[in-house]
């Protein structure tokens, strides 16, 4: 059984030793055909330097270097499409992700799952983004109408997929796209594994706060039309008070003569303006990714790719 690693790799340059060693230690004792694929994403620090080096130490290393950094989820479809595996499995670089599940996941495979999902019992995160996960989570699961969210607040990308979900993977080709949620959206019969998260070995993680909103508005905008309805339904809900509002001062102004009220008036105008923006920011939002989508730029660029004639 042919086995692919991927792992994203992005300002990674201290940790790619550990994470190469950890890696081949795990997989050499489930089999000897496997490959290592890490993709560097546009680092600003030495990681292809590293890379290289562990090429030469590890010929089932495979190395690409993407022309910038073109995002996590970009990179692990880089990875996906280089894959060779009969099974492939997904880490993080920063070995938060413990090596030690790969038998774990591959039992759950055997079982007959085609995608198997790593649960975190507990998140070694600050309560700050604990929190904002639980709620995105709880939000994207509300619009993308998946009453089954459970496991999804805490499931990463720490994965299992069998060559048959990384071939219908290859055949998506959304330009704002998230990996698990085109995971969710392929279907296919799946399974998940409760693990222990480690903490990172080493940094801090890139994703600053700013970053995890525009992730969470890019991925939710991406995979469900939901904002757009939620609006529609807002402005016609506002409209149908707007409408009893005018009989009330109607039926007022008759019986007992019309006293104006500013300040109602300038709330109302204020709500009434800040929810018409509103609408038009959601639906710009999405005529933004129309127009990122018809471009059909390719998802990333490869700049460079090292492997040994092992894996030829």
């Amino acid at each position: 059984m042919f086995i692919s690693i991927v792992s994203p790799v992005y300002q990674a340059e201290k940790i790619i030793p550990e994470l190469c060693s950890r890696i081949t230690e795990e997989i050499s004792q489930i089999t000897d055909d496997f490959e290592i694929i890490l993709v560097e994403d546009g680092s600003l620090d030495n990681s292809w330097i590293e890379i290289v080096k562990q090429l030469e130490i590890n010929k089932s290393i495979i190395g690409i270097k993407l022309s910038r950094n073109f995002g996590q989820h970009n990179a692990i479809s880089a990875g996906l499409k280089k894959s060779k595996g009969e099974i492939v499995i997904v880490l993080d670089c920063d070995l938060q992700d413990n090596p030690s599940y790969f038998k774990s996941l591959i039992a759950k495979h055997l079982e007959g799952a085609e995608i198997v999902y790593t649960v975190k019992n507990k998140r070694q995160y600050s309560l700050i983004k604990n929190f904002s996960a639980i709620l995105f989570n709880t939000l994207y699961n509300y619009l993308i109408d998946n009453k089954d969210w459970k496991h999804s607040k805490n499931i990463g990308s720490y994965t299992l997929l069998s060559r048959k979900v990384v071939d219908a993977f290859n055949q998506v080709n959304d330009t704002h796209r998230h990996y698990l949620m085109i995971l969710r959206w392929l279907g296919f019969k799946s399974d998940f594994l409760y693990i222990e998260q480690e903490k990172r070995f080493e940094g801090k993680s890139s994703y600053t706060f700013s970053k995890l909103i525009q992730h969470a508005i890019s991925g939710i905008t991406s995979q469900s039309d939901k904002l757009l309805r939620i609006s529609i339904s807002i402005g016609l809900l506002l409209t149908f008070f707007s409408f009893i509002a005018i009989l009330i001062v109607i039926i007022l102004y008759f019986h007992h003569g019309f006293l104006s009220g500013w300040t109602s008036l300038f709330v109302l105008i204020l709500f009434s303006t800040g929810m018409i923006l509103t609408s038009i920011g959601i639906a710009g939002v999405y005529i933004g990714k129309i127009f990122d989508q018809v471009k059909n730029r390719p998802l990333y660029l490869i700049s460079e790719e090292i492997e040994s004639d092992k894996n030829h």
